[in-house]
């Protein structure tokens, strides 16, 4: 039964392409010294083993990076900093906007997925909110690398961005039914409440989407999964409902950011000399991060609890209110998928699946007590380890679901190697 549905979804997924099979044989012949029909029921075309769009990259062993193989991974980072390589791996915004004039060959050209890979997907949407200002090859990597058609992701812009960042992203978005801007976007302040309200207004427009996803996952411009939808599928199906984010005790050092009224003044967010009152109802505030997953009832929560909207009202102007929100309504009774506020259910980054980010005092060399992960291996943006080559064979023995950061710009061959595993793991995955 199980090869009888695959050849089905097989034949499925050969009539949507029909009306490009001229433009798969010309790709494969290109790339192949001979073509195999079969290749197309096979996923070959969707593969990515023999063809990057003719990038750079291919002059790196991904295999062997991705199992911690010292030499290969010490000639992609020598690659990687070399002037003529960064050249050709950057890709202009008006790449994607002439591109994006014609979907059905951008789709096709980037291999997205045109068909639920299996039931299981295909039975438990998700829905991403994506918050963008810069890096239009990020994001489109991004996208590429968790798109599946019965998904449902909202996309935030900043209102600050690039005329040519905002054209290439409503090109990209264009071209998907399941892919849309937000329909309130806003002008992003770092550490201000803007950054929560981005994502506020995409949780309104997702919950009012005809899409009846199960989990919400909020992601920024540089991050990477770590997971393909499947296992993110089972991943967050075993959580039985619960939501996983970081919520614990506020560190005294940050009280300050909850005690204070801020504001934002030409663009930055500054001290106004006055203290704040209480969080309502007594509520604990608690410690987290900007990024989450949550059930689809936690969303509604957010969006319609009063406790909660009286909690938003306080925490607007507050510093990074991102980093202490979603956990301290993650331990609000009644919440669905929530904790009880006792310390016993306090939970770390480290505990979390959402997000695994390497903060540069926790860095530390192997063998080290006080360490929590290794040193990175790339560099470090505002204390955040920008992920090189030399991350991967480390980040794929994680439990979490997403990484941040990564940046083209910084080494391309880290995403390019990780891309290409999640795609032929997430083809292996279907047989």
């Amino acid at each position: 039964m199980k090869y009888v549905r695959c050849i089905s979804l097989e034949l499925l997924l050969l009539l949507t392409v029909v009306a490009g099979a001229l433009w798969i044989v010309m790709q494969v012949t290109r790339h192949q010294s001979s073509w195999n029909p079969s290749n197309i029921f096979n996923y070959g075309w969707l593969d990515y083993t023999n063809d990057n769009d003719g990038g750079p990259e291919l002059a790196c062993d991904c295999f062997a990076v991705l199992q911690g193989n010292a030499l290969e991974t010490d000639k992609a980072k020598i690659l990687t900093v070399t002037k003529e390589f960064r050249k050709r791996v950057q890709v202009p915004d008006e790449i994607y906007i002439n591109a994006t004039q014609n979907c059905r060959e951008f789709k096709l050209s980037r291999k997205y997925f045109p068909l639920s890979l299996s039931e299981d997907e295909k039975d438990f949407p998700l829905a991403y909110s994506i918050v963008v200002h810069h890096k239009v090859q990020n994001f489109e990597r991004l996208l590429r690398a968790i798109y599946a058609p019965q998904n449902v992701y909202c996309v935030h812009v900043d209102t600050k961005s690039a005329a040519s960042v905002r054209a290439a992203i409503e090109g990209i978005v264009s071209c998907f039914p399941n892919v849309f801007l937000v329909s309130q976007p806003v002008s992003v302040v770092y550490a201000s409440w803007s950054r929560v309200q981005a994502d506020l207004n995409c949780m309104a427009d997702l919950y009012n989407s005809t899409t009846i996803w199960k989990y919400f996952i909020n992601l920024c411009g540089q991050d990477f999964p770590l997971k393909t939808n499947l296992e993110i599928v089972r991943m967050l199906k075993s959580l039985r409902g619960d939501n996983s984010m970081e919520s614990e005790k506020m560190p005294g050092g940050k009280i300050w950011r909850v005690t204070n009224v801020f504001q934002v003044v030409d663009g930055e967010i500054k001290r106004t000399g006055k203290k704040k009152d209480p969080p309502p109802f007594n509520l604990p505030i608690l410690s987290g991060n900007a990024y989450i997953v949550a059930s689809r009832g936690y969303v509604h929560s957010v969006l319609n609890d009063l406790r909660i909207q009286k909690l938003i009202e306080w925490a607007n102007d507050t510093y990074s209110p991102d980093e202490f929100l979603w956990a301290t309504i993650q331990r609000i009774p009644g919440v669905p998928g929530s904790k009880w506020p006792s310390q016993k259910y306090d939970m770390t980054d480290i505990n979390a699946i959402a997000r695994l980010v390497k903060w540069q005092e926790q860095e530390g060399q192997q063998g080290s007590l006080d360490a929590v992960y290794p040193e990175c291996q790339g560099n470090h943006v505002r204390s955040i380890c920008v992920y090189g080559v030399g991350d991967l064979y480390w980040l794929l023995q994680q439990n979490h679901l997403f990484a941040n950061k990564f940046d083209m710009d910084s080494d391309p061959v880290a995403v390019f190697c990780l891309e290409k595993y999640l795609r032929l793991k997430a083809l292996a995955m279907i047989h």
